[in-house]
């Protein structure tokens, strides 16, 4: 007769839920410690910064004190020379502590460094620190998206969200678009056709949705819809878990056309008729295209009725030949958590 067994039904269950709750208690605990370690560097930048003004310090005395600092603390790393001067940095670039609590002290020390390194004004770096909370970005991301300027880019489609939505979500829903959009890991041919893309696009969903941005859900390519007994055939079907909503995204290889809205607003209205539930906000839709004339877009969308952007990509060929090579590969482009644990572990110079 066999034993039986000593380990419970539900056994398997607890494990997860005890592990889940240790990585949990883990990233707070990170978390907690770079936050801690950023706060100690704002304080010893502002107190170089403070002597230096007051005292007339040079950089014989802020040699000295790394020297000293690094005999007294020889386990702990970060009190070479250039890291105490980014400390300085770090403080003169935020005088206000509460920013550094509430922001960029989330964030770990080599993002910060690469905050100061690229951007001179404090607005453009406190959105990207934000940015970088919010995306889960690794410093590679983050240095990526800094060089391609997405600051520039986001929200910048033209569409119609404010005459065709509620305030509140016209704001967010024109904040989700870009102009124009990334595509940089995609190379195609000057003979590729909107399939290609489409395809290259799909190959590459999670390089795809990084560049859509948060809240991104895919559901589908050549997603069919049937209206009157005919088949159609959407490029993507999204649903965007903060609007509450399905994003329907038409790919064009050439320039944006008058005709283009009008086929998007049939697959908008046909998406809300079909798929939509009682619980789901209108139905958006947006039109990438390669190029496109700002006047004829606005006047294309000028009279619709539903919610529509147009914006036009990039490709990798379109950018300089410096910037192509400084691109991050597919497995520097990734999003998990772990990704941030890592770069706070190692946010010494």
């Amino acid at each position: 007769m066999a034993k039986p067994s000593l380990v419970p039904d539900n056994y398997g269950a607890v494990l997860q839920s005890l592990k889940q709750r240790i990585r949990q208690a883990q990233l707070r605990a990170t978390l907690a410690v770079n936050q801690e370690l950023m706060m100690l560097y704002w304080q010893i930048g502002s107190e170089i910064l403070m002597r230096q003004r007051s005292e007339g310090w040079g950089t014989k005395v802020v040699e000295r004190l790394a020297k000293d600092l690094k005999a007294e603390f020889a386990d702990v790393q970060g009190f070479s020379r250039t890291n105490l001067l980014y400390m300085r940095a770090f403080a003169e670039a935020y005088p206000d502590i509460q920013i550094v609590q509430r922001c960029v002290g989330q964030i770990p020390w080599r993002h910060n460094i690469a905050l100061l390194e690229k951007l001179k004004l404090a607005s453009e770096r406190l959105w990207y620190a934000e940015q970088a909370i919010e995306n889960g970005w690794s410093r590679d991301i983050l240095v990526m998206q800094i060089e391609t300027n997405l600051y520039q880019r986001q929200g910048g489609a033209i569409t119609n969200f404010q005459q065709t939505m509620p305030d509140l979500d016209s704001e967010i829903a024109q904040q989700l678009t870009k102009d124009p959009y990334n595509f940089s890991f995609l190379s195609l041919s000057q003979k590729a056709k909107e399939q290609d893309l489409e395809r290259s696009l799909v190959e590459r969903i999670r390089d795809f949705l990084l560049e859509l941005g948060v809240g991104f859900a895919f559901v589908g390519h050549q997603y069919p819809i049937e209206v009157s007994g005919k088949e159609y055939r959407l490029d993507l079907l999204f649903y965007h878990t903060k609007l509450h909503c399905y994003v329907v995204i038409d790919l064009k290889m050439g320039e944006f056309e008058p005709e283009h809205s009008g086929k998007m607003s049939f697959y908008v209205t046909a998406v809300d008729k079909l798929l939509c539930t009682p619980g789901d906000n209108r139905t958006i839709g947006i039109i990438l295209c390669r190029s496109k004339d700002r006047t004829r877009v606005e006047f294309a969308l000028q009279d619709l009725d539903k919610p529509i952007g147009v914006a036009s990509y990039l490709l990798r060929e379109d950018l300089p030949s410096e910037l192509q090579g400084s691109l991050p590969t597919t497995e520097q482009l990734e999003m998990e958590m772990a990704t941030i644990v890592a770069e706070i572990e190692s946010s010494v110079v």
